[in-house]
């Protein structure tokens, strides 16, 4: 029973870091439509960012500002020079606009600090805590911290503000948010940049875990599975569908994997990903599509 917990709880928290990279699509696929393929550029950039400013002797607070600050001057020169001027076009063309986004911004990441391995050091040592007889990790337990805190900000922030208000009205119909005066150019500015801020987090979470390299914009591969069983349109669903797929996947790698030769975490997800596919196409929490003709 405790290798069972123990199982349970470490994917349970290592499930949150899947999260974080999650709500980043959210974000923005609930303000456009678009699932966001440059959001892991964009999180190995903004990590690369924060790394190269600590090393360049900048304290730990004013490289947080600076990166924050370029993340969202990023934000306004994508949504003015790439969303902007395709706003009436196909979702098809917009993800393959976010497609190409992705190489550009992990060329001006290598062009301009390089392609090397770099450690973070965030101060949080990865030491085995016991609660009771359950050994979890402390690292662990601090990412999901971090990931519930953040989920729970973003929900109070687009429940209960005007910004809030103003992203669910374009998510629900933007020619309708449009004629009431709502300025989309100006929401999905806002959007790029909390999801830029939400990548931020989980790549010093996950570069203080892994280093950070240009494998880690490969995290996002992560996050597929975790969408599509929480639902693309859902923060509340991305956390629980993170839950699930960290979850699974360490119990199927403990009480499965030895019976097939191991290495099922790879590619478990995706398999339970399909098998919601068939269930549930929309995910647990996400939205169905309502066609009237």
């Amino acid at each position: 029973m405790n290798l069972f917990l123990e199982t349970l709880i470490g994917g349970l928290l290592a499930g949150t870091m899947y999260s974080l990279v999650a709500i980043g699509f959210v974000l923005i696929y609930k303000a456009s439509g678009v699932f966001n393929f440059a959001q892991g550029s964009i999180l190995l950039f903004a990590a690369l960012t924060f790394v190269t400013l600590l090393e360049k002797g900048l304290p730990f607070v004013a490289a947080l500002a600076v990166t924050i600050a370029i993340l969202i001057l990023g934000a306004i020169v994508i949504e003015r020079t790439v969303l902007r001027p395709l706003a009436n076009r196909s979702p098809m063309t917009l993800f393959m606009a976010t497609l190409g986004l992705s190489y550009v911004v992990e060329g001006a990441a290598q062009g301009i600090m390089g392609a090397q391995v770099h450690a973070l050091d965030l101060g949080i040592e990865d030491v085995p805590i016991f609660l009771g007889d359950v050994l979890i990790s402390q690292f662990d337990l601090v990412a999901a911290t971090t990931a519930v805190a953040l989920a729970l900000i973003l929900a109070l922030l687009f429940n209960n503000t005007r910004i809030g208000i103003s992203l669910r009205a374009v998510a629900d119909d933007t020619r309708a948010a449009l004629s009431v005066g709502i300025n989309l150019n100006r929401i999905w500015q806002i959007v790029w940049a909390v999801a830029g801020i939400v990548g931020l987090v989980a790549g010093m979470l996950w570069g203080a875990r892994q280093g950070i390299q240009f494998s880690l914009s490969l995290v996002v591969l992560k996050a597929l599975p975790v969408l599509i069983i929480g639902g693309f349109t859902s923060i509340g669903g991305a956390i629980a569908g993170g839950l699930i797929v960290g979850a699974a996947e360490n119990l199927a790698e403990t009480y499965v994997g030895p019976y097939i030769g191991g290495g099922i975490t790879p590619w478990f997800p995706y398999f339970l990903a399909i098998a919601f596919l068939y269930i549930r196409p929309a995910g647990l929490f996400g939205e169905r599509a309502l066609e009237r003709v």
